[in-house]
């Protein structure tokens, strides 16, 4: 298979593209320099000389608070999952968008499954559901994954930015009225490569299995790397972010399951896998 990446240098591009090669399959991976997917035209040629299988589209505008107060920002999501979408179906080419649990309002009280209602509460989320709808209109091969709470080695994420802001001693308050599921880009990466290798098309949600709140993350994570920070809890009232985001955003991974055969690693785990790999011998925040 021939896989053309978009957002290659992003946090899950960085993930993908290497495990897309250990799978034997030859990658081009575009960063924003290589081409601007709000740019039709270069994003169309960098299509054609590659002449790949699939497209595969990252590239996506992620700052949720930024997208609130500045929402020109958060035109690439759709413009330019159009544009790949447009593109790839020119050159014949499967489309891979990935999408995000904030198309939904966070209103439900068990995990959301592809069929169900979305309302996004944010310009991001809108924004990203337009990107989807966009995908579906314009070409005949869609494959959209929804994911959530990225965290990686090879980026900024929550996660590690927990873990610094302990060791250099601080205390910390973190929201505990959201929930949601951690994923990790690797297992992510790993999970697209098999979705993909079923030519299954349609809406999937794809995260990391169990669901906590982003206290309960950086709880863990700090338990795994051996630190004891000040640690409290606070709401999403009192953090005041620009952006609201839904209370419960959790997505079921059974239809993922189902056409894969392939359970996602639970969210303790992974995170578990995450921070020894990463993080170096523990530190204990003063």
């Amino acid at each position: 298979m021939r896989a053309l990446v978009t957002g290659a240098g992003g946090l899950l591009g960085r993930a993908l593209v290497p495990v897309l090669r250990q799978a034997g399959h030859e990658v081009r991976g575009l960063t924003h320099r290589d081409a601007d997917v709000t740019d039709y035209q270069a994003l169309s040629l960098s299509i054609r000389e590659f002449r790949p299988d699939w497209v595969m589209h990252l590239a996506a505008y992620t700052r949720v608070d930024d997208c609130e107060r500045h929402p020109d920002r958060a035109r690439v999501n759709e413009v330019g999952a159009r544009n790949a979408a447009l593109a790839a179906a020119g050159s014949e080419a499967a489309i891979l968008l990935i999408s995000t649990d904030y198309v939904f309002d966070g209103s439900a009280a068990v995990p959301y499954r592809e069929p169900d209602p979305t309302g996004p509460l944010n310009v991001y989320g809108v924004s990203k559901l337009d990107g989807e709808r966009a995908v579906r209109e314009v070409h005949p091969r869609p494959l959209i994954v929804r994911s959530s709470w990225f965290y990686g080695p090879l980026g900024s994420n929550f996660v590690d930015s927990m873990l610094d802001k302990a060791r250099a001693g601080e205390a910390l308050r973190v929201v505990d009225d959201q929930r949601g599921s951690p994923t990790l880009t690797t297992d992510l990466a790993e999970a697209v490569v098999l979705l993909v290798a079923t030519a299954a098309f349609g809406t999937y949600h794809c995260t990391g299995s169990g669901d906590c709140t982003w206290y309960d993350l950086a709880a863990h994570a700090f338990e795994v790397a051996g630190l004891k920070p000040r640690l409290g809890r606070t709401d999403s009232a009192s953090f005041a972010a620009p952006a609201r985001r839904p209370a419960y955003s959790v997505l079921s991974n059974a239809l993922y399951e189902q056409v894969t055969g392939h359970r996602m690693p639970h969210w303790r785990d992974a995170v578990s896998r995450h921070v020894r790999a990463t993080a170096g011998p523990a530190r204990v925040a003063s």
